[in-house]
This record gives C-alpha cells, sequence and structure tokens, in this order.
C-alpha cells in the first residue's frame, strides 16, 4: 500500500467522477483506476461497487476514507514542514463570478504568475451556486464567491465585499428618483438569474413588499447594463459602476430605503484539501481583491 494508491482512492471516492479525480492528480482515468485495484489488491477486499453504471463506495470503502484523508492530510504536512521552497508547480483550475472576472481578477493572475510562474491557471466563470458545486466536486480548486457556503465539506473566509445601487435610464423613470415598490410595478427588474450572489440583495430589499413585476434575467453583466441604459427596467448595478455611467448621462442612481446591503466575498475550498497551493492562492486573493476596481466592459 503506497499514498499515491491511498491519494487515488481518496479523490475517486470524494470527487464527482473518476474522471474528476484522475485530471485532479494529472493521471489518466486507466492509471488511477490501476492504483486504485493495486491498493485494492493490497488490502483484499474491494472497496467500491461496480456493479452498476458508475463506481460507488461500498462498506469497506467507507470505512477507509477517513483513515485515508488522515494519512495524506499528515503526509502534506510533512511535506510543508520540509520545503526549501515556496515553488508552485502543475495547473491550477478555479471560479470566479463576472464581478471578479470584470474587475480584479487580471490583477490576481499577474500577481500569481509573477509569484509562481511554474503554475499554470485556468480561470472559469460562472454564477455562484455552480461554482460552489464544482468546489464540492472536485472540479475546482477554489472559487470566489458571494456568501458563504452552507455546505459541511466546504471552507468559507471572507475577502471583501462589493457595494449596490439602484439605477435606471433617465427616459425610464419619467422623473422618479426612489426606488419604490410601485417602480418596480411599472418598471421590469432587469437582474441576474437565481443562483447569483445579487439575488440576495433584491429578495432581501423585496422581502414583505408588494412588488408584482416582470423580470428580465440575463446571466451577463455588461448585457444588464445594455439593457438599462436601452430604458427597459430598473436593475442592481455595482456602485462604482453605476456612479460612472450616472455621470455620463445614460443611467440615474435611485435612493432607495434602505439602501441594498453590501454583499460579502468568500474564498471557498474543501475543507479537505490540504495542498500548500490552497493557502498560497488564498494569500494571493486576499491580495488582489478590490471590487472597488475598474469595471471592464464587455
Amino acid at each position: 500500500m503506497t499514498l499515491k494508491q491511498l491519494e487515488a482512492f481518496y479523490w475517486a471516492a470524494t470527487c464527482a467522477s473518476f474522471a474528476v479525480a484522475a485530471e485532479r492528480l494529472h493521471l489518466s482515468v486507466s492509471s488511477l483506476s490501476k492504483r486504485i485495484a493495486e491498493l485494492e489488491e493490497a488490502l483484499g477486499r474491494p472497496l467500491f461497487d461496480r456493479a452498476g453504471h458508475k463506481a460507488a463506495l461500498n462498506d469497506d470503502g467507507r470505512r477507509l476514507l477517513p483513515q485515508a484523508r488522515e494519512l495524506l492530510a499528515a503526509a502534506d504536512r510533512i511535506r510543508a514542514s520540509m520545503a526549501q521552497t515556496a515553488e508552485l508547480r502543475g495547473r491550477c483550475r478555479f471560479g470566479v463570478g463576472e464581478l471578479t472576472a470584470l474587475t480584479w481578477l487580471p490583477r490576481l493572475i499577474g500577481g500569481v504568475r509573477a509569484a509562481y510562474p511554474q503554475l499554470a491557471l485556468e480561470p472559469y466563470v460562472d454564477i455562484g451556486q455552480v461554482l460552489e458545486q464544482r468546489v464540492a466536486d472536485g472540479e475546482l480548486d477554489f472559487a470566489v464567491i458571494a456568501g458563504r457556503s452552507s455546505r459541511a465539506n466546504l471552507a468559507s473566509v471572507p475577502i471583501g465585499e462589493a457595494r449596490f445601487c439602484w439605477a435606471a435610464a433617465p427616459r425610464a423613470l419619467d422623473g422618479e428618483t426612489r426606488m419604490t415598490p410601485e417602480l418596480l410595478a411599472r418598471l421590469a427588474l432587469v437582474t441576474l438569474p437565481a443562483g447569483a450572489g445579487t439575488t440576495r440583495i433584491i429578495d432581501g430589499w423585496l422581502a414583505g413588499r408588494d412588488a408584482p413585476g416582470e423580470r428580465l434575467c440575463c446571466n451577463n453583466w455588461g448585457a444588464i447594463v445594455g439593457m438599462l441604459v436601452e430604458g427597459m427596467g430598473v436593475g442592481l448595478l455595482p456602485a462604482h459602476w453605476a456612479g460612472a455611467l450616472a455621470r455620463e448621462g445614460s443611467l440615474k442612481v435611485l435612493t432607495a430605503d434602505p439602501e441594498p446591503e453590501a454583499l460579502p466575498y468568500s474564498f471557498q475550498y474543501r475543507r479537505d484539501d490540504g495542498r500548500p497551493l490552497v493557502g498560497k492562492l488564498r494569500a494571493e486573493v486576499e491580495k488582489a481583491a478590490d471590487f472597488s476596481a475598474f469595471c471592464r466592459l464587455p
């Protein structure tokens, strides 16, 4: 029995599929399966039930899982204590929302490339709900997501917050200066889809208010801004972005009671992932995070 065999078993057992586990370990699926078969042979018993279309842990596999986690964590601590250099190599797949991509993602990539030139970065942009699932499934090493995770196997470390305000085109407002339920009854709410962090702010603001009306959902900030500028409705925008568009006359920022809450963001990763990569990239994220940075319009 070897650490490589235990590593193959552990990630196969905790990732969405053998293919995801193999990618994480930079192996082919056949090599991963071979290591697991060698471990099963060494232990004298199967660890997965392969009767169905997807291999699933059996009782022996579930019993081995926490022991494998402890051994691999101990091995990670030994490697970290004996490391001669902070060099990181290989590939890092991580997720961010579109607001991060439009503001400080380039700064993050530049900082990481300068500090760890041998590390290949693969950012993936999507809404928080999707990113959280991909981290839990082992497809992403970490993600920067609005709010804290409710999943027991994910850790959330606060890294900053973004502020938002209500805005619409002056011609659509017809002189209105405040965000009210009555305005929403007249104008469509232009918003990101459910699962995005801003949905929580909007739902919180609407709680207890009678505000029927149309919703125009789009998964792209640039398209949302375009629809607002064209007078198609009212929406919630990053405050610095809305302010810039208001100064040029394209939009008008609305006052509201209460004003929209700030949206906290966190660095989320699997609690069982003790690799130095995670800690070092978290430090780079904390240095780069700035949601008031210049928004790069699509």
